[in-house]
């Protein structure tokens, strides 16, 4: 496994944020445990999310950053997509979309960021998807649809709900490994 000192980590929570207990409030510490470099920004009004604010931010964020490794939850997986639809920005090494919603997902809250297109490029040179069986927010049949639209690896966590602390997601010791992984 390499040293988490040598990446630098963006992590992206989804609408209302990821704070402690989830797995992204817990991979953030493992980093920073490990003197590693990570950024865990609470995005723009994160109950309330705006996507022309969050694409900005993301942006922001890849330009200041520079990550090695962006990891994605839930909707920042949607904003990621917006993102490389618009095809401006830089590509990074290793990118871990963490349960995406239904590219036509219907919530009032969030409707600006959908409907949207399955990216040609996902602006990454290793990319890893990772649904649940039972995700409220994409069957297990859309995620195998995007899995093949995109062509990337896919893991597929049984009865994992939305993959965050309501699904047991706290500590998630597959992310650190993965995240550890030598590419």
């Amino acid at each position: 496994m390499s040293s988490l000192r040598e990446q630098k980590v963006l992590l992206l929570h989804g609408w209302g944020g990821s704070d402690n207990p989830h797995w992204q409030a817990w991979l953030g510490s493992e980093i920073v445990k490990d003197y590693g470099t990570v950024a865990f920004p609470l995005l723009d009004n994160p109950h309330f999310p705006s996507k022309n604010r969050w694409m900005k931010q993301f942006k922001q964020l890849l330009k200041e950053f520079q990550p090695d490794v962006v990891i994605c939850h839930s909707l920042a997986n949607t904003t990621w997509f917006h993102l490389c639809n618009e095809g401006e920005i830089d590509e990074v090494k290793r990118l871990l979309l963490v349960a995406p919603p239904r590219l036509n997902l219907e919530l009032d809250t969030i409707a600006t960021f959908f409907p949207v297109k399955v990216p040609s490029k996902l602006f990454a040179k290793e990319i890893t998807l990772v649904t649940s069986d039972n995700d409220p927010y994409m069957t297990a049949q859309e995620a195998s649809a995007l899995q093949k639209s995109l062509n990337v690896e896919m893991k597929v966590l049984h009865n994992a709900g939305h993959i965050n602390e309501e699904g047991g997601f706290g500590e998630w010791p597959w992310v650190l490994s993965w995240l550890k992984k030598a590419s």
